[in-house]
């Protein structure tokens, strides 16, 4: 009989650093511990490299980690990196520690760092992906289309899921750039006969999603409130093409996945990095800038957490019948 290796899932609860990891553990057919971090003073002010109790740094707000530790380890994001490292000694070689994003330290000090391209981090445990590690599967999309095809059922085809994010600290959604989203949405669904599955986010704000309503007065638009159950998936399952802001390198790559024409609305603002990752997606013949006008091409879905999942099981001397962490998540 075999047993189910243990997996701990390390975040400091942001649903983007969540949705990464609880990806690849899945793509590896196992139900994680998920452990969110949540450092008390000084912790939480300090660089990880300088904390100097790192297990016990977390406090009473966050989860507790103490032993047993996992067979695996699963985290992403600054606050995790020195707790990461401190469970991976702390096990002396039972754990296998994956950190998810450039951790800021030497890479070698986990079995394994899985960084997205544009961050131009190398080393021989770092494996390199095209944008970030994510939930969407083939098997999630079709249930979830399947769950919210009734809500979208009167809207006109083609559909468009329209994924909206919003300021962050490289880019700024103002009220100007809400009013021209708005309005490019208006003519591509006029032109296109379209329905539109629109999705704010938190960063969008009550304000912008309220202009871009405005613009969308007259077409064929169901824009999600927040109330009931999350549409994203479902909205991602049943599109024929997505528009999404530029601002998420995340929401990007998940639209990304579907293999469906992913149109790229640009913010006010730049980055470095953000652009490294945006050319590079539009080289590999997967997204368009949008500008007002759907456009139909085709490329190969992008199944980057399925790769990486493949190279922990052999990283993880499991052949391919050794158990869960062989198999393939939904």
């Amino acid at each position: 009989m075999t047993v189910e290796p243990v997996c701990w899932v390390l975040t400091d609860g942001k649903a983007g650093m969540d949705s990464q990891c609880l990806g690849l553990a899945e793509a590896l057919g196992l139900a994680p511990e998920i452990r969110h971090i949540r450092p008390r003073a000084p912790w939480r002010w300090l660089p990880p490299r300088l904390w100097l109790s790192p297990l016990s740094a977390p406090g009473s707000a966050g989860d507790a980690l103490v032993p047993p530790w996992p067979d695996l380890l699963i985290a992403t994001g600054r606050q995790t990196v020195a707790p990461a490292i401190a469970i991976r000694r702390a096990a002396r070689g039972a754990t296998f520690a994956v950190q998810i994003q450039n951790p800021a330290v030497n890479p070698a000090r986990f079995d394994l760092v899985v960084a997205p391209a544009h961050d131009r981090l190398s080393g021989p445990n770092v494996i390199s992906t095209l944008g970030a590690l994510h939930r969407v599967t083939p098997a999630r999309l079709a249930a979830e289309a399947a769950r919210f095809r009734d809500r979208y059922a009167a809207l006109p085809r083609p559909r468009v899921a329209v994924l909206l994010g919003g300021s962050n600290r490289q880019y700024r959604l103002t009220a100007d750039g809400a009013a021209r989203l708005g309005g490019a949405l208006a003519q591509a669904a006029r032109a296109a006969g379209a329905g539109l599955m629109v999705t704010p986010s938190r960063r969008t704000g009550a304000k912008n999603t309220a202009i871009v309503a405005e613009k969308l007065a007259g077409t064929a638009a169901d824009i999600w409130d927040g109330s009931g159950d999350n549409p994203y998936f479902g909205m991602l399952g049943l599109a024929d093409a997505i528009v999404a802001t530029g601002d998420s390198v995340n929401m990007v790559t998940e639209a990304c996945a579907t293999g469906k024409p992913v149109h790229v609305f640009a913010l006010d603002g730049t980055s470095a990095k953000f652009d490294r990752f945006h050319a590079a997606m539009r080289e590999a013949g997967m997204t368009r800038p949008f500008t007002g006008r759907l456009e139909d091409w085709a490329y190969a879905p992008l199944q980057e957490t399925a790769r990486v999942a493949a190279e922990i099981r052999r990283r993880m001397g499991h052949s391919a019948a050794s158990g869960p962490v062989s198999g393939q998540g939904n």
